[in-house]
């Protein structure tokens, strides 16, 4: 079994501090956390900028500020957001983008999201896909219910992204898939053979939606953007303390870390670094 690709997603957009008085906001406080993430085993870093009164921001030149704090300390694959929050424009959605990240977010489909619409018309997912192919920028194809495993598919025959596919699975997101091993199992036998995939269980369901996948040779993401306890009632000290127990159950079981290196190496990226 390949080895184990964490991602850290420290931020999020909907968190804020009143909720986890631990969230990074800063790009300082973001990049030391990617750094700290780093340490206790994550090869990805997904980011959601923040102003500084923590509002979320699609805002390049937040996330180049981010990623080249980021770079300074280690070589974690620095991924940033193109859903942003679901108020923000297609515009500025796309700005990330414009840094050249090794890799980012590609979400193919619209959904319920909560008392929202997280909105992904084709204009969106086609001109995401396009300028992530124009620019060599490895996507993560987000999916939040079935059907988005499809539009990716589709965005493959056009030419706008190319196998080997890399899916993540957010499960658990009021109003989306739920959060159900069945569900996960269903998700996974309708990718294509030779994709890679990762799953991100929301609130409670992170950790065992972290175990199956670990045992069926899936990858993980974990962190404040997706549930900010570390157990019931017990709020988490740090992104990277989620991290850390993620990649200690996995030793146990005998499955390795990936490195950030490997990591590009089982996605088949190229260190742009």
């Amino acid at each position: 079994m390949e080895k184990l690709i964490i991602t850290a997603a420290i931020t999020g957009a909907e968190v804020t501090r009143e909720q986890q008085p631990n969230l990074p906001i800063t790009p300082d406080e973001i990049a030391e956390e990617a750094f700290r993430c780093f340490l206790a085993g994550a090869s990805i870093v997904h980011i959601h900028a923040r102003k500084s009164d923590g509002t979320p921001t699609q805002d390049m030149e937040v996330y180049r500020e981010i990623k080249e704090k980021i770079e300074r300390k280690c070589n974690i694959i620095v991924q940033p957001s193109t859903g942003g929050a679901v108020w923000h424009s297609i515009e500025e959605r796309i700005q990330p983008l414009y840094i050249n990240p090794e890799m980012a977010t590609l979400s193919t489909g619209t959904c319920n999201f909560g008392n929202d619409i997280f909105a992904n018309p084709q204009e969106y997912m086609e001109k995401f896909a396009m300028e992530m192919k124009n620019r060599g920028i490895k996507p993560e194809i987000e999916v939040f219910e079935r059907g988005m495993i499809e539009n990716a598919l589709r965005l493959v025959k056009k030419g706008l992204i190319s196998p080997p596919l890399h899916f993540d699975f957010v499960m658990g997101v009021p109003g989306a898939i739920p959060a159900t091993i069945n569900d996960l199992v269903y998700l996974v036998n309708c990718i294509p053979d030779g994709s890679t995939w990762s799953v991100a269980g929301i609130g409670r369901h992170e950790l065992p939606l972290a175990l199956h996948a670990i045992a069926m040779g899936g990858h993980v993401r974990v962190g404040f953007e997706d549930n900010i306890y570390y157990r019931k009632g017990e709020l988490a000290k740090s992104s990277a303390q989620l991290v850390e127990r993620v990649a200690k159950i996995s030793r146990e079981f005998g499955r390795e870390i990936a490195t950030p290196d490997e990591a590009r190496s089982i996605l088949k990226i190229r260190n742009r670094r």
